[in-house]
């Protein structure tokens, strides 16, 4: 289970600033159901259109999206609109105390929401991460599961100093679906860095099946699970036939919309952590 600060649980248990303000001055839309993060900020100004006297929310996701939302709406209230552009992702967390790294992606989502509706009341283009508006966003598309571009991957490792794959998606969700492009993330890493590319990984050794099964039951157990119990879902291991893994999702997991992304992250899971060639199935248990 993930560690949580005690603001954060209030945040969620008693969000502030819930709902819409029917006649917003800005709105930011940000996320979609798809991709199982969806989050719609509202904000008014005072009469001179300098200071925000109201922000609310609207949020699809986990109790960390929840806190992140909540703890934003209470940061921007009284701000001019350029003192709130300058709110990071990483000053939400530190509102709430921090957040694990594993659900940084929810700060991340809350800064996104504010600079699209303060940069579109303002008349500027749109400034889309990703999502359902991959067309619409400048430079190329690295993760094509969630549509999120090298400009914006770039910004967050360079605004949160990140170092690693894992780090990008536990604060962007980039590569935690198919992983394809897991690759890609670690060039522009490297790039931003000013580094060279890593080489690639030594070849995995051969296991037998014993060895395969059992790695597989222990990454299922110690890896993956306690991500999906942090949300109330889980998952049971149903089969391993050869280098197929059957699975069935439980809980919250069971008959959500975004399993079919749950399903490619516990593969590439366990194709990092066991085998290459292991492919996930999600059946009916």
């Amino acid at each position: 289970m993930w560690d949580y600060t005690d603001k954060v649980k209030e945040h969620f248990l008693n969000p502030r600033n819930v709902g819409d303000i029917p006649d917003a001055d800005a709105v930011g839309e940000v996320g979609s159901l798809a991709c199982g993060d969806a989050l719609k900020l509202f904000i008014k100004l005072d009469d001179a259109k300098e200071r925000i006297v109201q922000a609310t929310f609207q949020t699809f996701g986990c109790g960390s999206a929840i806190a992140s939302s909540s703890a934003l709406t209470e940061m921007i209230k009284g701000k001019t609109l350029d003192e709130a552009l300058a709110v990071t992702n990483q000053e939400i967390a530190d509102y709430l105390g921090g957040l694990p790294e594993e659900k940084m992606h929810c700060s991340v989502m809350g800064q996104e929401a504010l600079e699209l509706a303060i940069v579109t009341y303002r008349g500027g283009p749109a400034p889309t991460h990703g999502h359902d508006h991959a067309h619409e966003q400048e430079g190329e598309v690295v993760c094509k599961c969630f549509g999120l571009t090298d400009g914006f991957l770039r910004k967050v490792i360079e605004q949160n100093r990140l170092h690693t794959a894992e780090q990008v998606t536990h604060f962007t969700k980039a590569g935690g679906a198919c992983g394809g492009c897991i690759p890609q993330i670690k060039d522009i890493i490297a790039q931003v860095l000013g580094e060279q590319p890593a080489p690639p990984p030594k070849k995995q050794e051969k296991l037998t099946n014993l060895r395969k099964m059992q790695l597989i039951q222990e990454v299922l157990e110690n890896e993956v699970r306690p991500q999906l119990w942090a949300d109330g879902g889980d998952l049971e291991l149903v089969d391993i036939a050869g280098s197929t893994v059957q699975i069935a999702f439980r809980k919250a997991c069971a008959g959500c919309h975004s399993s079919g992304h749950t399903a490619k992250f516990v593969e590439q899971k366990l194709r990092d952590m066991v085998s290459s060639d292991i492919v996930v199935e999600e059946v009916e248990g």
